[in-house]
């Protein structure tokens, strides 16, 4: 009989220790800033390199990209959802109960924000895979909020395009794919809420 009450104490409290455990999990993946976070990979026409993006992240808390004098090309800034040693890297599982990602930003022009999956066995994220996205309007003057449900993301920003899958992420890309001279973005936060 004292066997078995030790079995359920342990059995119960192993059960208690897990639910707690998936709990934590789950706060985890909610309220991520990836501005704090997470390095960040600038490819394309700008002033600024990998290194200097990052030191000034560190150092005032906002990433700022500018577009180099005549431009030829498109300008890519990205950031890994989980922190990796490269630009690209394993896809995270967020949590069924993320609902959407807020961004605070400043930009001149319009910005394409692509949402990289993985690949279909979850090992990697591979260049050329799905790319939902959205667009962040124009917002010169002032830092802006908006919230993107996860749902807004559709294959190639098309409407009836495939959801973003976000039990596959790999990175977020932020495309201004016909840059002028001058053109700048600044992001404060980016969270995975």
């Amino acid at each position: 009989m004292k066997a078995a009450s030790f079995s359920l104490i342990g059995f119960l409290i192993f059960l208690f220790a897990s639910l707690s455990f998936a709990s934590a999990e789950q706060l985890l993946n909610a309220n991520i800033d990836l501005v704090k976070i997470s390095t960040w990979y600038i490819a394309g026409p700008a002033n600024e390199n990998k290194e200097t993006i990052n030191l000034i992240r560190k150092e005032k808390g906002v990433i700022k990209i500018t577009a180099k004098d005549n431009p030829t090309g498109e300008i890519e800034l990205n950031v890994m959802v989980k922190e990796s040693d490269s630009n690209d890297g394993k896809p995270v599982n967020l949590s069924k109960y993320s609902k959407y990602l807020s961004i605070t930003y400043k930009s001149s022009h319009l910005i394409k924000l692509q949402a990289r999956e993985g690949n279909a066995d979850g090992t990697g994220c591979v260049h050329g895979g799905s790319h939902p996205r959205v667009d962040l309007p124009v917002s010169a003057k002032k830092f802006s909020t908006i919230k993107i449900p996860w749902t807004a993301f559709k294959q190639d920003g098309n409407p009836n395009g495939k959801t973003l899958n976000i039990h596959n992420l790999c990175k977020f890309n932020f495309v201004n794919y016909n840059p002028v001279s001058g053109a700048f973005l600044e992001i404060k936060s980016v969270v995975i809420e």
